[in-house]
């Protein structure tokens, strides 16, 4: 069953900012704001909980250098060991100062990849997916405020986001 909404559309993001504290007080629902590009502090204006994308960061972090040393004490000490500059090959810690570098970007390569794929699961980005923008003048300089109408009289909702500054306002058939 298709429920409906309002897309209230805005050309600025200082109005639109506006619009969205007024429709929060004015306890609508919003479902959903599309824009151009991030704006800085929305999130926290619509509510939304804080994220948890930094504990994994930090997760895949300590996997990459669990990796980078289990790596290099085994190639470079147990499998193939070579005396390289002088440094002795018998022991890892001894050779430890070397290997930071390596820990260092194996740490970040880990974190930055599987940052990557956790964000576009967490989205459900997949490629070829097809968009679900709305409205494609929020890719270019439009921002867009999805309302929920349920049990709201549509005429006073697009009266009152008339009153916060939008410049266009259409009910549409949400699937």
């Amino acid at each position: 069953m298709a429920s409906k909404v309002i897309h209230a559309l805005y050309i600025d993001d200082d109005v639109l900012m506006d619009a969205v504290k007024k429709t929060r007080a004015a306890h609508y629902h919003i479902e959903e704001v599309y824009t151009p590009f991030p704006v800085h502090g929305l999130d926290k204006i619509m509510g939304l909980p804080h994220t948890k994308l930094a504990i994994a960061s930090f997760m895949y972090g300590c996997v990459g250098l669990t990796v980078a040393i289990t790596m290099m004490n085994f190639i470079m000490i147990e499998d193939w060991p070579q005396n390289i500059g002088g440094k002795p090959s018998f022991s890892y810690i001894e050779n430890m100062p070397a290997f930071v570098p390596i820990m260092f970007e194996l740490t970040v390569f880990f974190a930055a990849h599987l940052m990557v794929i956790t964000f576009y699961m967490r989205s459900k980005l997949w490629p070829f997916k097809e968009a679900e923008n709305p409205d494609v003048r929020t890719t270019d300089d439009h921002f867009l405020m999805e309302i929920d109408v349920a049990n709201h009289d549509v005429v006073e909702m697009s009266n009152f986001l008339a009153e916060t500054g939008a410049v266009e306002i259409n009910l549409v058939d949400k699937e």
